[in-house]
């Protein structure tokens, strides 16, 4: 399904900044290279996600899911000086090739790479987060939630991704173990009472989450 106008997107693309050269090298890389490229934030996600950050100027952001590390380039953005970034990729082959592209960066020694189940190495980071962003396994989002939001600051954001998974939590029933498992993400956010949230249509969706 085709959440946005492929028109209106390319008209988006046209209108938001380019790309830096390491990230356009990057996005050719995966889409050329990766069987699942689609995962890729993208120009117009990616500039999003910087923009985000460079308006709250974290100190410490954490991303879930580092995929080949565009994102994480992106978020990192907006870091203060002193600030760091981690990431978690369950997958090596990803995470050694983002690893590839941060140390390539002018980033390079401010993103901590981690890889393995982030159930398992959330626990053991000692951290107070500015801004997080979810985007792995989508049936353990409430997980991953219930573990980074006590160590959310007050007024700290979260950003979860594909939180429309490709439509298909406008069909009904939702069907699909992915799918259900965003739907019932979105529904246990909508009735927090403790944050601001609101949804936005970008690309696949990003819940964009403010702890009150």
């Amino acid at each position: 399904m085709n959440l946005v106008n492929p028109l209106a997107e390319a008209y988006a693309e046209k209108y938001t900044s380019a790309e830096e050269a390491l990230l356009q090298e990057l996005a050719d890389y995966t889409l050329s290279h990766h069987r699942e490229s689609v995962m890729l934030s993208g120009q117009v996600q990616g500039q999003l996600l910087g923009m985000i950050s460079c308006m709250i100027r974290p100190q410490r952001i954490l991303e879930i899911g580092t995929f080949t590390g565009y994102s994480a380039l992106c978020l990192c953005q907006g870091l203060a000086p002193g600030g760091q970034l981690h990431t978690i990729e369950l997958r090596e082959a990803d995470s050694a090739l983002a690893r590839s592209y941060f140390d390539r960066s002018v980033h390079a020694g401010r993103i901590i790479s981690h890889t393995g189940n982030a159930l398992d190495i959330l626990p053991g980071l000692d951290e107070t987060w500015d801004l997080v962003f979810i985007d792995a396994d989508k049936p353990a989002y409430i997980r991953y939630f219930n573990l980074v939001f006590p160590r959310l600051r007050k007024n700290g954001f979260i950003l979860a991704d594909n939180v429309l998974f490709h439509g298909q939590v406008l069909q009904e029933p939702v069907k699909g173990k992915s799918a259900k498992g965003i739907q019932a993400f979105n529904d246990f956010i909508r009735e927090r009472t403790d944050i601001e949230k609101v949804m936005v249509t970008v690309r696949d969706g990003l819940y964009l989450i403010r702890k009150l």
